[in-house]
């Protein structure tokens, strides 16, 4: 059985020997992420050199995915490195204070005395510490200790029901994506972004650094909810980010938004990518918990296109164990998942011929015993619209262009093929096709399968041809 939904892996010192990459990739990770909160320039080029060129020995296609770090919304650091809060207690984030104490910690995010005022409820370490606004005078924020606990350096900071105003990119993010335009990056993604108007700014500036990378919206502060619609609208995928949109919205929301997004980018022709603390445990235990594998297993029967690994794979102590772990879940969990052809496919127009013919090929897949589609394709669009529709069939994207390859890495049950023919005649071009998937033993003399080309042969968006073949009866005739 073919793993449908795709695995991203964060790199990090538990993946920094070239032998734990290497069997990570051969456990099955689709995409590698980059986190850009760490590291330098040179030191994320040498990680994308690093896992393409093995990749390319495997003779195969991975995926990367840059991480941005986005704005530094944290409190300072400590004289002693922590302290101790109780409920009741006293407590100053100041924003002109260099080593805290006790009684108060400055601020890396120095706008936070114009964001509140008394009455907010301000959220520190991922919700761990809560403390409630008494007043703001100068340039501290009074407070009163809700719910005390160890508070330790540089810990982040959430306002509850969101309202933040820090700018979803900073002047680091933008060299940052530079950067990822010069690794030639997969795929870009952009931390707190608020509105449509991030996501725009950042692909502008990918691109006028020649970055090609589709943009990946994390989801992750409560105003992203109230604009999630335009948010999905420009972007090319969305990013269920559950730390910080958790600590914001509350933990008891999460589950549901989940499912909310997942629909939603699917039905908007968009990928999305289930993250954090899916498999937390295993940076310390060599197996997941049951909750987690619920956790796991849950997310793909809601459809999303890849799962992720943050510090289990990054900094944890069996990487390769958690990787495994995931896989095997994943494959459990879609022998459950239903075929069905969503409404859309009944009621919804197209303006494309491209996407009709996308959209035709997945649903005669799951009326006809076809063992495989066979998208020849440019861009990767034809087989993104047919992953939209829940079906078990195999998707083959067979393309010459490596940077495609790449891309349709996080597709769900989409699997590129690096497909060169000899000849740009159709009937020459269909039967190579053919032949391609027969060698890789997708396919049997017998199997039905599908293929869908464009004519003229070789321009993008031209997908206007879908053909039904039966497996070996081009040479027995």
């Amino acid at each position: 059985m073919i793993r449908r939904t795709k695995i991203v892996a964060t790199l990090g010192p538990a993946c920094a020997d070239p032998k734990v990459l290497d069997q990570l990739l051969e456990a099955g990770v689709d995409v590698v992420r980059l986190n850009f909160s760490h590291g330098s320039p040179e030191e994320h080029q040498q990680r994308c050199d690093l896992v393409r060129s093995m990749a390319k020995t495997r003779a195969r296609a991975v995926g990367v995915l840059v991480d941005l770090q986005g704005p530094k919304i944290r409190i300072g650091r400590f004289k002693d490195g922590k302290i101790k809060l109780a409920p009741g207690d006293q407590f100053i984030l100041d924003a002109t204070c260099e080593l805290g104490d006790q009684t108060r910690v400055g601020l890396d995010y120095k706008e936070l005395i114009r964001d509140v005022a008394r009455g907010a409820t301000l959220l520190l370490d991922d919700g761990r510490i809560e403390m409630w606004v008494e007043e703001v005078r100068g340039d501290e924020v009074h407070c009163k200790v809700v719910q005390g606990g160890v508070l330790s350096n540089n810990k982040g900071i959430n306002r509850k029901g969101g309202g933040l105003s820090a700018a979803a990119l900073t002047e680091k993010d933008i060299e940052d994506i530079k950067t990822a335009a010069m690794i030639k990056a997969d795929y870009l993604a952009v931390s707190f972004p608020r509105s449509a108007a991030d996501i725009q700014q950042a692909r502008e500036i990918l691109r006028g650094a020649g970055g090609k990378a589709w943009i990946v919206a994390k989801i992750e502060r409560a105003e992203a909810i109230t604009a999630l619609d335009e948010i999905i609208e420009a972007s090319d995928a969305i990013m269920v980010a559950r730390g910080d949109l958790g600590v914001e919205v509350g933990d008891a929301a999460v589950p549901a938004l989940q499912k909310r997004m997942i629909r939603m980018a699917r039905e908007k022709n968009k990928l999305v990518i289930t993250a954090t603390q899916m498999m937390e445990s295993m940076i310390e235990s060599p197996i997941p918990t049951r909750a987690e594998v619920s956790d796991v297993a849950n997310a793909v029967l809601d459809g999303t296109d890849a799962v992720m690994l943050s510090a289990e794979t990054a900094a944890g102590k069996y990487p390769l164990e958690a990787v495994s772990a995931m896989n095997r879940v994943c494959l459990e969990a879609e022998k459950e998942y239903d075929s069905m052809a969503t409404s859309r496919v009944f009621d919804q127009g197209f303006l494309r011929v491209d996407e009709a013919i996308a959209m035709s090929a997945a649903f005669t897949s799951l009326h006809l015993n076809i063992k495989a589609i066979a998208a020849m394709t440019q861009s990767g669009s034809t087989a993104l619209w047919m992953s939209r529709i829940s079906t078990r069939v195999p998707i083959y994207a067979l393309t010459p262009e490596v940077e495609t390859r790449r891309k349709v890495t996080l597709f769900r049950g989409v699997y590129p093929v690096n497909f060169r023919p000899s000849s740009n005649e159709r009937d020459q071009l269909l039967a190579e096709a053919e032949d391609e998937l027969r060698r890789r033993g997708a396919v049997r003399n017998g199997d039905l399968i599908l293929l869908t080309i464009g004519e003229p042969i070789g321009k993008p968006g031209g997908t206007n041809t879908l053909k039904i073949v039966r497996v070996g009866e081009r040479k027995k005739a």
